[in-house]
This record gives C-alpha cells, structure tokens and sequence, in this order.
C-alpha cells in the first residue's frame, strides 16, 4: 500500500490518497494460476451446463462449453481485469465492486468448466445448494455488520448461530411450532448478545475475549445437552416442525431463478426482506445515523446528546436476534433436526464476510454469497468426477476465505471505534 499527496490550489489542504494494490496482484495471481490450471494443464471434452429439469414448466436447452476454449477465453478476460485494475489504482481510484465480481465470475467459470470437462454440472441445483449453504451466513453477517457498526466486535456468532439452532429445534420438537422455534431461536441469539454487550460495554472487558469464550461455552453447553438429554429421546426433544417450501406462482417457474429464489423457505424469504431492509436502515434513517456516529466517534455523539452505552447494548442484542434467526435455518429447514456443532464454523466465515464486505450489508452479503458458493462447489465437483483432490477441496471454502480478505477486499477501514470501550468522562 502506498500514500502520495495532492496539494489543492488556493488555500485548500493537500489530499491523502491511499493507494492499496492487494486487489490488482490478487488479480494477478489468480490469473496466473488460471493461465497453469486452463491452458498449461487444460483437460479436453466439453462441460454441459445443464439449465432446467424435465419437470420445470419452462424447459431451456443445456449450455455446452469447450473446456480449452473456455479456460483460454477466461484467461485472456481476467488478464485483462487485472490489467484494468493497476490502471484503477495507479489512478488513485478505488477498486470498484463490480469489477471484483466480474473477476470472480469469470475465474469460477473457468476452473468450473475445466474441473467438470466431459460432465454435466446441474447449474440451478448448484446455485440453489449455494444459495442453501449462504444463507446463516448472510444472517450472521448481517448481525455482525450491525455490531461492528456500533462499535462492538462480535466474535460471538458462532455462538448466536448455534445457540439459534439448538434452541430452534428443542421449541419446534415441544411446540409442534416452526415459526415459535424460530421466535425462540431470535432470543436464544438475543441471549448470547446480552451476554456479550454485558461484559463488553458494561464491565469493559475485552471484547474478542468476551466472544471467544461465548463461542467455546455454547458449544460446550449443546454438546452436552445434546449427547444427555436430545439423544436419549429424539422425538421428543429432537424431532422438530420444518418450515416447508412456498413456491411464489409465476415467478417460481421463471427459468434458472425461479427454482432458486422464489420456491424457498419463510426464513430465506425473510433473508431476501432483511438485507435491503438493513442496508436503508443503517445508511438512510436516522437510527442507522446514529449507530454509526456511536462507532466512529462515541464521545461527539455523547456530546450531542446520544446514550453510547444504551445505543450500544440494544444494538447488540438486535444483532444477536438476527443471528439467531439464522441458527434456526439449520434444524428447521435445512438439515430437520440438531446435530453437535452442527454450524461447523460459520459464524467464523460470517465475520470474514463482514470484513471483506467492508461493514457494508449488501457488500457482506455477496461475499457471504461467495464464501457459500465454494462451500457448495466441492461437493458439486466431487459429485461429476473433478480431477481436484478430494483433500483440496475441503479446505476450498477456507482457502476462498482467507483470499477474499486478505487480497481483493483491498484497503479498508471498520469503524474507528470497533472493539473499544466508552468510558463516559
């Protein structure tokens, strides 16, 4: 990263520009080893993509791409991004969203075509696994942006998604309810976060540790529930009501989309609701004004009158609410019941999502899309005879992870007062 100044002309102050090249040498990198894995080791054959099934009201034909040609046109168009993103930066300009995705697509359609030459890839079964896969991570990001934005860190989702889920599940089986599972599971989240905002803002003690040890006591407190009490009797405490799927008529049979947005679950609906809802919140009303001046600068907004403190802790908890509500997909749509640390560290992947996204919801949102899409791809490669080790594949979701966050998300900055305490003077 390098800094260089502008003077202005009269008595206007010289300009900062920061100037961060992770982005454009994370494009070179991937373009280099796209240019290895699609030329160098190309595979021939051609990578049928197919559209729509038999039964779908409307029946589109099958895309079929040449593995060569594919990975050689790929190659070309991401050297071509990369060289558009020097240029960007060397400008003083920011690495726009648009050209990351690009990038992103673009790569995953080559190493998709090359990886499944001479096989058929089930395209809306693997955008919907994706989508399937995304969906407590869009949760979880959502409530950690809300946090950060605060100034709180919230290491903690790990522990809201798991204690949604277990909780979820526990209500529904005694309820017969799926929709007071979910209630249940919003405040089991909520719970979690009053915890957390107790002893962060409160007590002042050390925020990541707060959460840390959150993470590590849930987990302990549903594993033990759960090898005592759910094990010994599952259809009694662990056999809960699923929210079944509501296709929307018309749009559900839309080619392509229609199976995989509008023929879903109420909490992936509620999903679609939250992220714009949340985006307008934060950055259009006056809550979300005052949320962010209590992360960015706690003692101005003290001074004009804000409550830091109480700011702060309700926030939490409404972040901790929308985490837990996605815990609950797990065992109420998903999966159908609970499972030890079934979230298998999504409220880690969560956080990067935050991170890469810049605390921005509709920007965490798509990386958590991302980070749901390579977590889906390994089983779909495994599944059409992918050359790729097995091994390689597991770490994939992991790997695309810390790639996004340490590379293309570039420079950013969270708000200035993440992670420390407000002591009133």
């Amino acid at each position: 990263m390098t800094t260089t100044r502008e003077a202005g002309s009269g008595l206007a102050p010289a300009a900062l520009i920061v100037r961060s090249w992770k982005a454009p040498i994370a494009f070179a990198i991937f373009t280099v080893l796209g240019a290895v894995l699609f030329i160098a080791l190309a595979r021939g054959g051609d990578t049928t993509y197919r559209l729509s099934n038999d039964t779908d009201a409307i029946v589109l034909p099958s895309i079929v791409l040449p593995a060569d040609v594919t990975g050689l046109v790929t190659v070309v168009l991401m050297a071509a991004v990369a060289v558009y993103g020097f240029l960007t930066v060397r400008g003083g300009r920011r690495i726009p969203l648009w050209l990351t995705s690009l990038f992103a697509v673009l790569f995953l359609l080559g190493f998709l075509t090359w990886a499944a030459a001479g096989s058929t890839v089930p395209l809306v079964g693997l955008l919907a696994g994706a989508l399937t896969v995304s969906t407590p991570l869009i949760f979880g990001s959502l409530g950690g942006v809300i946090s950060e934005r605060v100034g709180v860190v919230n290491i903690a989702i790990e522990g809201q998604l798991l204690a949604g889920a277990f909780v979820a599940a526990l209500v529904a089986t005694f309820t017969g309810s799926a929709i007071v599972g979910l209630l249940a599971a919003m405040l089991a989240g909520a719970l979690v976060s009053a915890i957390l905002a107790v002893f962060a803002i409160k007590y002042l003690v050390d925020q990541v540790i707060v959460g840390v040890v959150l993470n590590v006591l849930v987990v302990g407190l549903t594993s033990f529930l759960y090898s005592t009490v759910m094990t010994g009797n599952p259809d009694l405490f662990n056999k809960p009501e699923r929210f079944e799927r509501i296709p929307i008529p018309l749009l559900s049979d839309i080619p392509v989309l229609g199976p995989i947005l509008f023929n879903q679950t109420i909490i992936v609906y509620l999903m679609f609701a939250l992220v714009p809802t949340v985006w307008f919140a934060l950055f259009k009303t006056r809550w979300g004004l005052r949320l962010r001046s209590v992360g960015e600068h706690p003692k101005a907004a003290d001074t004009v009158g804000i409550n830091v403190r109480a700011t702060r802790f309700w926030n939490v908890l409404l972040a901790g609410l929308i985490v837990g509500g996605g815990g609950a997909f797990f065992t109420l749509a998903a999966i159908g019941s609970f499972t030890k640390e079934m979230t298998n560290g999504a409220g880690f992947i969560a956080l990067a999502a935050v991170i890469f996204g810049q605390w921005n919801p509709i920007r965490a949102t798509l990386a958590a899309l991302l980070f749901g899409f390579a977590t889906n791809l390994q089983s779909t490669l495994s599944i059409v005879g992918s050359p790729v080790p097995s091994e390689f594949m597991l770490m994939l979701p992991y790997l695309v992870t810390i790639f996004a966050v340490a590379g293309l998300v570039g420079f950013s900055r969270p708000p200035a007062a993440s992670g420390k305490p407000y002591i009133k003077s």
